[in-house]
């Protein structure tokens, strides 16, 4: 046992001698200040360089270090307390040799490629840009996030078609703050199948690592994947079972998604998937005022509605409604429990995968309407509300339309939301009011939106 003490002993020591060097030698021991005055004889050490994600490398090489010492003591304690001679043991060559590489020289190998991998501030810049360091490039160790976020220079060196020297995938910057999980979602075999886990992304998403990267995986489909119904057909028909991955789901078909079974597994647009109930919607009169009809809507500006959005969560039945009038409605939709994006595609629709969080991917004054029901209700932080409908603004043309279907709130809250709904200063077409509870109102209105001065 003596021996093994000694090889373990003088591993640790090499590892850590050799760390402390490679650390004193790149000045890491300096104050933040005096790094960049060793490197570059500057002063200002946070122009253009992320000191704190280069210290959090430092931390984690450092701790995986730590880590690695520790268990080797403890396995040198564990086999003192013993008194077991390692020349009578039952420990084999074959599982000491399996003991070294998986409990020491892998946590080592690792150490040793995250210190490798860490970038240091160019002086000068990258190439024409004052940056001194690609974003986020020390934030991750995961090998295929670093490859995805690097800058891709073009080939030949010059302008591509967009005016610049390189491309830039982008990430959410909350992505920082999920490290773990990014991680374990870009943990794949490049060329081979994704797992099966779009619900980690949609995690991701929602709570602020949108846009995620891309990924080069094969995705997952239903191995019997069916033929969709023609569209004269999968408008107002239930899709077929198996084209949908039902293996994140409560149910595992659609019937099972009825408003009637409580183990459904969503809350929100109960009774969404019964198309017996979606086919009433915005064609049949109602006892609430709140309630519009769309040939009413479509009448204030006939001929002119031709594109729009539809913002809310829905199996898409806005859209097909709109589709019987020759409009084009595309759907915002997260899969909230159900399968909604599945939904509305398999009906001949074109689903929005898209969060709260994101900027709408359309160009300015492109929509000629806006749809929103079932979403934006009294929960929204106020400021949130603010930046969603200036982004609406901002792709709604001039004259077009903004339809607000059964918003709901507290009625203490309802000035606020109204006057965020009238800062715009669109014309009113509609305008409506219903109790949903003694403490609670529904509003709806139709609003234009007016031609502005250049």
């Amino acid at each position: 046992m003596g021996w093994l003490q000694i090889l373990l002993g003088g591993l640790v020591i090499a590892v850590s001698i050799a760390s402390l060097f490679k650390f004193y030698s790149a000045g890491f021991f300096l104050h933040h200040e005096d790094i960049c005055q060793h490197f570059y004889h500057v002063s200002d050490s946070d122009d253009g360089f992320d000191l704190r994600a280069l210290s959090d490398r430092v931390a984690e090489v450092l701790d995986r270090m730590d880590k690695l010492q520790e268990k080797l003591e403890k396995t040198v304690q564990e086999m003192e307390k013993s008194k077991v001679d390692l020349g009578k043991t039952t420990m084999t060559r074959l599982e000491l040799k399996r003991f070294l590489e998986q409990e020491v020289i892998r946590p080592l190998y690792g150490a040793h490629i995250a210190l490798r991998q860490i970038r240091l501030p160019q002086a000068d810049g990258i190439r024409n840009s004052t940056m001194k360091e690609v974003p986020l490039m020390n934030t991750f160790i995961v090998e295929e996030i670093r490859k995805y976020i690097t800058p891709k220079e073009n080939r030949v060196g010059n302008m591509n078609i967009y005016g610049t020297e390189r491309i830039y995938n982008t990430i959410g910057h909350a992505c920082v703050l999920m490290k773990k999980e990014l991680e374990e979602y870009m943990d794949y075999d490049i060329g081979s199948y994704c797992k099966d886990d779009w619900s980690l992304s949609q995690k991701l998403m929602v709570n602020g690592c949108d846009p995620l990267p891309r990924r080069r995986c094969l995705t997952r489909a239903s191995k019997v994947y069916q033929k969709p119904y023609p569209i004269n057909e999968s408008l107002w028909r239930l899709p077929d079972d198996r084209n949908v991955r039902w293996s994140n789901y409560q149910c595992r078909n659609f019937q099972c998604l009825s408003s009637k079974n409580p183990k459904r597994g969503y809350s929100k647009c109960t009774g969404c998937f019964e198309m017996d109930k979606e086919k009433l919607k915005w064609v049949t009169n109602s006892s609430l005022a709140v309630d519009f009809l769309i040939k009413d809507v479509l009448a204030i500006k006939p001929g002119e509605i031709r594109v729009g959005l539809d913002f809310g969560v829905g199996t898409g039945t806005f859209a097909a409604r709109m589709k019987e009038q020759n409009v084009t409605v595309v759907s915002t939709a997260l899969n909230l429990g159900a399968p909604f994006n599945e939904m509305i595609a398999l009906r001949g629709l074109v689903p929005l995968y898209v969060t709260l969080n994101q900027r709408l991917p359309f160009f300015d004054n492109t929509m000629d309407l806006i749809h929103t029901t079932g979403f934006l209700d009294g929960w929204i932080d106020l400021m949130l509300v603010d930046f969603i409908f200036f982004d609406w603004d901002r792709i709604l043309r001039p004259g077009g339309l903004l339809w607000i279907d059964r918003f709901f709130c507290n009625r203490k809250d309802l000035d606020d939301y109204m006057y965020m709904f009238l800062q715009f200063r669109y014309r009113k077409h509609k305008w409506a009011l219903s109790p949903k509870s003694n403490d609670e109102v529904y509003l709806s209105a139709v609003l234009e939106k007016p031609p502005r001065a250049i």
